[in-house]
């Protein structure tokens, strides 16, 4: 999979890449994360990619003229399935669009910053928006670094278990259940029987009712479809 994020501000972007998990999966070739600055799709001496917006108001608009000048100069070089926006006006991030996405071969993500970008961005290059929360940052790095995290990881190859990312927090539209590891006594806190029995029919049995229990407790929104 490739994933390309354009921004404003790439500095941003690169240590999430080159550490742990996500570094492993670049390092064997089975994710690529490439960053675009866009100050490199204009040829003023000021390398301004922001202007005011038309009709007055307050903050500053990412101009239409270097996003798409970035966007087409990939695009002359593959395929993109999505090509994504990150905006707080977008669609909800959640694990099925992270699923949806890490069937993807090559992604773009846009980053905005300042008050967005031109309306004519989203209108007419973008194939979907994406919020990863109902607030406001400086820009979408974060939110592009959170993105390309959670869909890499479902790569095969990428964890060392291959189980491990399906049974993850709302793989099954359920929070994961407890977990614990040795010692199985501390300080008198002690690890549940059931998980100790070697009976796995008990324990997935046990692990599937925690679930419940824990999603109708915290997140009971989850239960009412």
């Amino acid at each position: 999979m490739r994933i390309d994020i354009i921004t404003a501000v790439p500095d941003l972007l690169k240590s999430p890449f080159e550490t742990s998990i996500i570094k492993r999966a670049i390092e064997k070739n089975l994710a690529e994360i490439h960053l675009h600055d866009l100050r490199d799709y204009v040829h003023d001496n000021y390398r301004q990619i922001d202007d005011y917006q038309y009709g007055g108001g307050a903050g500053m608009v990412m101009m239409i003229e270097p996003i798409d000048k970035c966007i087409t100069k990939l695009k002359s070089e593959r395929d993109y399935q999505e090509i994504i926006y990150m905006t707080p006006d977008g669609e909800q991030f959640e694990q099925k669009t992270a699923n949806m996405l890490s069937l993807k071969e090559n992604i773009i993500i846009l980053c905005g910053h300042y008050k967005g970008v031109d309306q004519r961005v989203r209108d007419h290059l973008i194939t979907r928006e994406i919020s990863i929360g109902d607030y406001v940052l400086t820009g979408g790095e974060l939110g592009a670094a959170i993105i390309a995290d959670a869909v890499i990881r479902l790569l095969p190859g990428v964890l060392g278990d291959e189980t491990s990312a399906l049974t993850d927090s709302f793989q099954d539209g359920l929070l994961a259940p407890p977990i614990y590891t040795r010692p199985a006594n501390y300080k008198g806190w002690e690890v549940p029987e059931v998980l100790r029995s070697g009976n796995f029919a008990k324990i997935e049995e046990w692990r599937e009712k925690k679930a419940e229990e824990r999603t109708a407790k915290r997140r009971p929104d989850l239960l009412k479809d």
